[in-house]
């Protein structure tokens, strides 16, 4: 009896996401219908430039794994469609609520930021061959952060808006730099602590039962993230540094497997918020307006935490439809408050499964950091999804008051062109990631192996004092 032992080449799913990205883009198309039906009675004339341009758009992406990366996760793409699908469609439909048409609107330039985000993905999965090449300039990618993170502080580029100093103009554009900011600090924390992972969990000393340590290991990650919230803190950006902050919090536990990270971490966060609410006027304002949006006092300040609550709450289970509701009474309904938006008009059913879309869109960052074989994807991978579902938890608990507002956008679905772009490129990344986790090893013929033994790699003894 003769066995034959044949490798077990796994799909590419390239087929399964084209079948998942045109329903994603019906969905869409429909929404954008419904939106016009029950607001105006008719079908929006411009249906058919808008379909064409959106399908082609994430056609394009959809090739181009083809051709560059086969095997990547067959799902990110389409739930970023569908999200973004649906964030164009809440921007317009508050369009037609302040009478903005065809250029006019903010629709129309969110479309033109989808388009350059896509164009973005793409150059990232052409330019891009191995996400491993990121590693060699870890520490560039501290120092381009700082930079980012500066360039609003700089006198005649940067620029206030709302309050805080976030944004850079060029010309007509206004552009946030810190968006880009946060992935060049994913791979510098992944950069740094592949390399110091082990040190990190050994060597130190034990205090209290946590073990800490040694300053020269941790400095240079410890000096980035707290340059980074010193600059954030002089921007009046207190919801970015919290991000970055959890990024850093996260990444470092995941490399060292310590809770101790954890604790040490909510503790300084702790003081944290003490420090803020002494220092920051309007931070003492939005925990007033978190405890207690309703009372008078609350409302003379600012209503648009009431009536991002009243109006999610007027949507009920089902939602008052697209086009139906009136979320345009909400201050900054498109971008700080779009979740709301969406959680009026679609119900609790239409906002659950935006957040199960996030989640899975999450899930299969995590899924990819586990399949990827070398540690810098591994951290790589974690840290860009968790930054995504860390921002969501800021957003999503400051409309709902689980937290105080902080002023984030909802990846994806806000307007807003320096955020689509990122999001886009934090796609681009884990697809390409995803590719080399989800690619089988190479073949190696039977005899080889005992005929040629590879050299035995360099034993390196490090001594721990």
């Amino acid at each position: 009896m003769t066995t034959t032992v044949e490798p077990l080449t796994p799909r590419t799913r390239r087929n399964a996401e084209l079948l998942l990205l045109l329903f994603a883009v019906g969905i869409v198309l429909v929404a954008w219908v419904t939106t016009d039906l029950n607001r105006n009675g008719t079908v929006p004339a411009n249906i058919l430039p808008v379909a064409g341009g959106f399908t082609v758009l994430v056609l394009i992406v959809h090739l181009v794994l083809r051709w560059k990366a086969a095997y990547a996760d067959p799902v990110l793409l389409p739930i970023t469609t569908v999200l973004n699908g649906l964030g164009l469609v809440m921007i317009h439909r508050l369009d037609l609520a302040r009478g903005k048409l065809a250029t006019d609107g903010d629709a129309y330039r969110q479309l033109i930021w989808t388009t350059l985000a896509v164009i973005l993905c793409v150059a990232v999965l052409v330019l891009l061959r191995d996400h491993r090449l990121l590693r060699r300039y870890t520490f560039v990618s501290m120092a381009a952060a700082l930079v980012l993170l500066l360039l609003p502080l700089v006198p005649g580029l940067g620029r206030s808006i709302n309050g805080s100093q976030i944004w850079i103009s060029i010309g007509p554009l206004n552009f946030q730099p810190g968006e880009f900011a946060k992935i060049a600090l994913a791979i510098f924390f992944a950069g740094y602590l592949v390399q110091t992972r082990d040190v990190l969990s050994l060597a130190g000393k034990k205090i209290l039962g946590f073990t800490f340590p040694r300053g020269r290991d941790l400095g240079p990650i410890v000096v980035a993230w707290a340059l980074c919230v010193v600059v954030l803190v002089f921007q009046n950006d207190l919801g970015t540094s919290l991000l970055y902050f959890g990024l850093f919090v996260a990444t470092l536990y995941v490399a060292t497997e310590r809770v101790s990270w954890i604790v040490i971490g909510l503790l300084l966060f702790a003081a944290a918020v003490a420090f803020a609410l002494t220092a920051f006027a309007h931070f003492h304002t939005r925990v007033d307006l978190w405890l207690d949006p309703f009372s008078q006092q609350s409302l003379e300040r600012s209503n648009q935490l009431a009536n991002g609550l009243w109006g999610m709450a007027s949507g009920g289970l089902t939602g008052t439809g697209l086009g139906a509701g009136r979320p345009y009474l909400t201050p900054f309904a498109e971008s700080d408050f779009i979740f709301p938006s969406l959680g009026e008009e679609l119900g609790l059913f239409g906002a659950v499964a935006i957040l199960v879309l996030y989640l899975v869109f999450c899930e299969r960052g995590v899924r990819t950091a586990l399949g990827v074989r070398d540690g810098f994807g591994k951290l790589l991978a974690i840290g860009l999804s968790f930054s995504v579902a860390f921002q969501l938890f800021i957003v999503i608990g400051g409309v709902t008051r689980v937290i105080p507002l902080t002023g984030l956008t909802t990846p994806f679905l806000s307007l807003g062109g320096s955020s689509l772009l990122a999001n886009w490129v934090i796609v681009a990344l884990l697809l390409r990631i995803s590719d080399q986790a989800r690619r089988p090893m190479p073949e190696i013929p039977i005899g080889v192996a005992a005929a040629e033994p590879a050299p035995a790699e360099a034993t390196q003894v490090v001594r721990l004092p």
